[in-house]
């Protein structure tokens, strides 16, 4: 036989042995991590099961969702009182609608007057945002006994009422700075500090906005396994 065959036949047999002991190590690294992969879920499920069992966040759970329950609650009772927008009422009207709430904001306005328009842009931003405080507004012209009862002779002119009783008023831009382009954030800070907006933590805005996203993906995850499962 021919040495150089016999040479070539043997580094033949070699080169396959070491690709055979290279495949075989190979499917032994697939198969481990396959296995460290399915004990990894095992365990991450094992966790969630101890956390969704777990009592303290089911109090929390329960307290959150109580306190979300009260809070529609309370706001569904401002909407039947009015709040959460900007409306106009008649002088009929006037008094029944500062006696029902707690906080109404009341623009004495006319329909002409530039100033006016700008003030109603402003409070119509801020009415859906503070929903516990009441904003209207009230044609002056068609008000007289208001306006002279009121004492109402610059407009335009808000009147702040707590509990049914005018206890301040703006009058013109005096308290905004003057100016025209003054903005709702000024506006809303005025009111803040006269009582009769409320002003919410930075934590409560961010805590219920996580919450509520929490919520959402929960409602869309349940809907893609229903539209899976059809």
């Amino acid at each position: 036989m021919d040495p150089d065959a016999v040479k070539s036949t043997l580094s033949n047999l070699a080169f396959g042995n070491v690709l055979a002991a290279a495949a075989r190590d190979y499917k032994k690294e697939v198969l481990a991590n396959e296995k460290a992969q399915s004990s990894k879920h095992v365990n991450e499920e094992v966790d969630l099961d101890e956390l969704m069992d777990d009592p303290e966040l089911e109090k929390l759970h329960a307290d959150r969702i109580a306190a979300l329950k009260r809070e529609v609650e309370k706001r569904e009772l401002f909407k039947r009182q009015g709040h959460g927008e900007f409306r106009e009422v008649s002088e009929g009207d006037f008094l029944g609608e500062v006696t029902r709430s707690e906080k109404v904001i009341c623009h004495f306005y006319h329909k002409e007057f530039y100033r006016c328009k700008i003030m109603d842009k402003h409070l119509k931003t801020l009415a859906p945002r503070h929903v516990d405080t009441k904003f209207i507004k009230v044609d002056a012209e068609n008000a007289p006994f208001f306006v002279t009862k009121l004492a109402i002779k610059t407009l335009p002119c808000v009147l702040l009422f707590s509990k049914g009783i005018a206890v301040d008023r703006l009058v013109g831009f005096q308290d905004l700075g003057t100016k025209d382009d003054f903005t709702t954030t000024k506006l809303e800070n005025v009111l803040i500090k006269k009582g009769m907006l409320s002003k919410k933590k930075k934590e409560e805005d961010d805590e219920d906005a996580e919450y509520q996203e929490s919520i959402r993906r929960s409602v869309r995850s349940s809907e893609n396994l229903d539209s899976d499962s059809d």
